[in-house]
């Protein structure tokens, strides 16, 4: 019989993760890192769902075997493929029928198998439970173009805890965030991603999360993360104008000329027309410098707005015209006054986390 495991524990085995759910339910959310393997095509399973309706519970368990049936030597052969250590850990959406059927199976093919308790709704539970856990937060603000997400990246490298907000969403968070990267994730699979890097935070560390509205692209950040967020102290990135343009330029200078003029055809409003109509202007001449620069006016101005109705403390720190390195520097001896400052905020959410 195979081995039923709480969240955690079947996080904690070994073994691939085979999710027996629909190729659809996969799509709209799944354990990150679990691989599709789907008992039901998206068409049988509806199949199935409606004759369960109509006919009752033993009719579809018939017509699940009648489709299942010439699969099974195929299911097993691909589950070995798959299981280096002969070793799987195996859920579906409540842990009912598809994964204690394909346990049964794996099982009399040799293979040790593990199942996850209540499924993947479990999971979801768990998830969401687990964004719950308080953690000590440092918002790195700055306007756009500052290199927070550079930076952010480079405290990673130094040894600093970071939840990048941005990457996990496929997204940078403005109306020209989805140029040139992949497809975002579903709402819910954002959740996922978010939970799974939530649950492996030091909680006597503070972790540093770049400061974003609620929705990153199509993606909303928790309330559970985002709540947090805007109550914790910023650390504000400032850096010059022009170094900002430049930073600008090199992440978004190749970009198709066709995506630029439609992401700022998103924001025309916002801008207004005569802006809008030269910024747009100047992305067709390829001279995306001053383009760049009418853009700005806006998000500064928006930027600072969300800023003002923030009711906490903004740590400024200068990087204009130093390196990388040196701006890490002063960003993490910032931080550190924040942690040491007696009664701050922050001090006190570490105490929070202790208890």
């Amino acid at each position: 019989m195979p081995q039923t495991l709480s969240p955690d524990e079947f996080f904690d085995a070994s073994g691939i993760i085979l999710d027996a759910r629909s190729p659809a339910e996969y799509a709209h959310g799944h354990i990150p890192g679990a691989t599709s393997f789907p008992l039901f095509s998206d068409d049988e399973r509806a199949q199935v769902g409606t004759c369960y309706k109509q006919q009752g519970k033993e009719v579809a368990i018939e017509l699940g075997l009648t489709l299942v049936g010439p699969k099974l030597t195929q299911l097993v052969q691909t589950a070995k493929k798959l299981a280096d250590e002969r070793r799987v850990r195996l859920h579906c959406w409540r842990g009912g029928m598809r994964s204690s059927s394909l346990a049964w199976l794996l099982e009399t093919a040799g293979l040790e198998v593990f199942l996850l308790e209540g499924g993947y709704k479990a999971f979801r539970r768990w998830a969401r439970s687990t964004l719950a856990t308080p953690q000590a937060i440092v918002t790195l603000g700055g306007m756009t173009g500052t290199g927070k997400t550079i930076l952010l990246n480079a405290l990673a490298d130094r040894g600093e805890q970071i939840l990048d907000l941005e990457h996990l969403a496929n997204h940078r968070g403005s109306s020209y965030g989805s140029l040139g990267l992949p497809p975002q994730p579903t709402n819910e699979h954002y959740e996922n991603l978010l939970a799974m890097q939530w649950v492996t935070l030091d909680r006597d560390r503070p972790v540093w999360i770049e400061a974003e509205s609620h929705r990153v692209g199509l993606c909303r950040v928790p309330d559970e993360i985002f709540l947090r967020m805007v109550e914790s102290p910023v650390v504000q990135v400032e850096r010059s104008r022009s170094e900002r343009i430049g930073i600008l330029l090199e992440v978004y200078g190749s970009a198709d000329p066709e995506e630029l003029i439609a992401a700022t055809e998103r924001i025309s409003r916002k801008l207004g027309g005569q802006n809008a109509q030269a910024a747009i202007a100047h992305i067709r001449q390829g001279d995306l410098a001053p383009a760049i620069d009418l853009v700005l006016n806006y998000y500064d101005k928006s930027y600072l707005f969300d800023l003002k109705k923030r009711e906490v403390s903004i740590y400024p720190v200068d990087v204009s015209g130093i390196s990388i390195a040196e701006s890490v520097d002063r960003l993490i001896e910032k931080s550190r006054e924040i942690f040491v400052g007696n009664q701050s905020q922050f001090a006190q959410e570490l105490v929070i986390n202790r208890r």
